[in-house]
């Protein structure tokens, strides 16, 4: 009769859950998807956050290039960099020399990882998507692929700034080519002025990742959705040398791990 009460417990008690209350259970053997519930990094130059403060956030995570080099990813796991956004290509001929060692050591340690594409305007979009897919493996574990869209008006070999339309246009040839390969809707990676001076607040359909320094997106984008938000380039972070930047994930534990299993498969 006691085990029979205990049963009829147990059954109540799952009835009154729902799957956004259960963080879903790692694989025996694998290590959970967050290692450090809302961190609080170091930061060298630090805004102060009257509002909508990032460590509010579950979950954080870092995005890397050539100019972060040996980084100690168990270190910066263990800290609390729960997703790394990698720079993979640029144009149509480059290639970012530390991709493939970020790219083999993040998954050796376990973090979701996504790669990058930074954009070029001399350069056809559909040729900016067949280098990227050239580079860059169909790995199903691996987060959906990123398009940084940002003015680059430091570049010796291209001053170029379409008109808005024109900019729409050639994205949506990167991402449906992209996404077609890789099987996952890609993200689009955007600054303030970038996205104002191209109606970005039109062009939905796409998770963002938003750039914002100085204020919460919603201070600087309005009411348009984001599912990353990129809020210092000068922050601290143990296993990574020098300046960082640091990112969150827009919403709950829960819900990254819901993400994570919409998106890793």
């Amino acid at each position: 009769m006691r085990r029979f009460a205990v049963l009829i417990m147990l059954a109540l008690l799952g009835a009154c859950s729902t799957v956004d209350d259960l963080a879903p259970l790692a694989p025996s053997g694998s290590s959970p998807t967050v290692a450090v519930r809302a961190p609080r990094f170091a930061d060298s130059d630090p805004h102060e956050w009257d509002s909508g403060a990032p460590w509010n956030y579950a979950v954080h995570g870092t995005d890397v290039s050539k100019y972060q080099t040996s980084v100690d990813w168990p270190a910066a796991r263990a800290s609390g960099i729960s997703f790394v956004f990698i720079k993979a290509t640029e144009g149509g001929d480059r290639f970012d020399n530390f991709f493939d060692e970020h790219w083999s050591r993040t998954k050796a340690a376990g973090i979701p990882r996504a790669a990058y594409h930074f954009y070029y305007f001399c350069t056809p979009a559909a040729t900016q998507a067949r280098w990227f897919i050239r580079n860059v493996p169909r790995d199903r574990s691996a987060l959906p692929p990123v398009l940084d869209m940002e003015w680059n008006p430091q570049s010796p070999t291209c001053k170029l700034r379409p008109d808005a339309a024109t900019v729409r246009s050639e994205m949506s040839v990167f991402l449906d080519i992209v996404e077609k390969h890789y099987g996952k809707k890609p993200i689009i990676y955007t600054s303030i002025d970038f996205f104002d001076d191209n109606n970005l607040s039109t062009f939905r359909g796409y998770p963002y990742w938003l750039r914002s320094v100085a204020g919460h997106p919603r201070e600087r984008y309005g009411s348009h959705p984001f599912t990353f938000w990129q809020y210092t380039g000068t922050g601290i972070v143990p296993g990574i040398p020098g300046k960082a930047d640091i990112n969150v994930f827009n919403g709950s534990e829960a819900a990254w791990n819901k993400w994570l299993r919409q998106n890793t498969r």
